[in-house]
């Protein structure tokens, strides 16, 4: 299909902005992705890279057909786009255990467990402690038993951000460089975007710059209610054979990944745009990992990593027009589910821009929601 310039600017080069190009690409639109920094320099780059639509708040729920359709494409990606551009993205299957270590975690899993179960490719069953240390025999002998997920899976988060970027300037995207100071208009629609001196024309833009984002609300008259949520996890070298599934306890995980290092995460700190890693953090994961795999004592850290993941006050998604500017759309406020909805968000921003309409239901992501 020939590619078009339709004058499409997409703000931030994370997941999110990356997908919105790549997928327009495909339907043959031209964009311009403007990144004040490099490409997944923040949450994109640093996350842990877990897959699973059955897991987590939100899933399955309102989420829900988000999360199965970032599945979906995550899928279809681990397989197209190490050929497509040469890059590897660590792309694979990883199994879940999340542990409970009193009766009432336990009780809860059990009742999780009913919910997430009945998805085509994926099994979630409660395993008592004994079928757990099955799974993973280092694991706490404090802890009750667990829910294990199959169908799961990972990716290396800057890797495949760095792909994402390839694929879509490969489809005609272009990838540039500048902090973004405002927008112009014309009446109630957009007509350019400001990148430093220069204004980039435009008739359609898509903000997709994280808890960034919150910086667009004096440019469209509407108050954008994203903020950072830090998050910080260790890259640890341990002993013993790799933790080749993902263990988890209370929003805490470890696992082995393709780089042969455990990590270990995370936290959850609301202390603005500091993406410094902090002692306090790493004796906070270091304590969360002795309480899954006490045996694993003995490691040494080889990296400390923070990013700031955008969050908004009820923790789901801002994705849709900007009420009131014509040919505006946001995309952001994944929070922790960044790596596996951005694929899924960037689609529906790029079907929105295309079609004017998407497959995926998002009515509950509003941008108007708290206005």
């Amino acid at each position: 299909m020939p590619v078009k310039n339709d004058g499409v600017v997409i703000v931030g080069g994370g997941v999110v902005g990356l997908s919105t190009a790549y997928f327009l690409g495909m339907a043959g639109v031209a964009s311009t992705v403007v990144e004040r920094d490099s490409i997944g320099s923040h949450a994109s780059g640093f996350a842990l890279g877990g897959l699973s639509p059955v897991t987590g708040s939100g899933v399955p729920d309102v989420l829900e057909a988000m999360a199965f359709d970032g599945m979906r494409i995550h899928a279809e990606m681990g397989a197209g786009l190490p050929s497509e551009t040469g890059l590897e993205t660590g792309y694979g299957s990883k199994p879940l255990l999340t542990l409970t270590f009193d009766e009432a975690e336990a009780e809860a899993a059990k009742d999780a467990v009913a919910r997430q179960q009945g998805h085509e490719g994926y099994s979630v069953r409660w395993l008592s402690s004994t079928d757990a240390r099955r799974v993973e025999p280092r694991i706490s002998e404090e802890a009750l038993g667990g829910i294990h997920v199959e169908g799961s899976a990972q990716v290396d988060p800057y890797r495949f951000s760095l792909a994402l970027a390839r694929a879509a300037e490969g489809l005609g995207a272009s990838i540039r460089n500048g902090a973004v100071s405002g927008l112009v208009r014309q009446g109630g629609r957009v007509s350019g975007v400001r990148v430093g001196d220069e204004t980039l024309p435009c008739e359609r833009m898509v903000i997709a710059s994280g808890p960034w984002s919150s910086e667009a609300s004096e440019w469209l008259g509407i108050r954008v209610q994203v903020g950072p949520l830090k998050g910080q996890i260790l890259r640890l070298r341990a002993p013993g054979p790799p933790v080749e599934c993902s263990i988890g306890w209370n929003g805490n995980y470890a696992t082995t990944k393709p780089d042969g290092l455990l990590w270990a995460g995370t936290t959850e700190e609301e202390v603005g745009f500091d993406e410094t890693p902090t002692t306090e953090a790493r004796d906070r994961i270091m304590a969360s990992l002795h309480r899954l795999l006490p045996s694993l004592g003995d490691t040494a850290l080889a990296r400390q990593t923070a990013c700031l993941r955008p969050v908004t006050p009820d923790r789901l998604p801002l994705l849709g027009h900007v009420p009131g500017m014509e040919g505006v759309i946001l995309a952001t406020g994944a929070e922790r589910k960044g790596i596996l909805l951005g694929p899924s968000m960037g689609r529906i921003a790029a079907d929105i821009l295309t079609t004017g309409t998407s497959d995926v239901g998002i009515d509950a992501f509003d941008p108007a929601r708290f206005e």
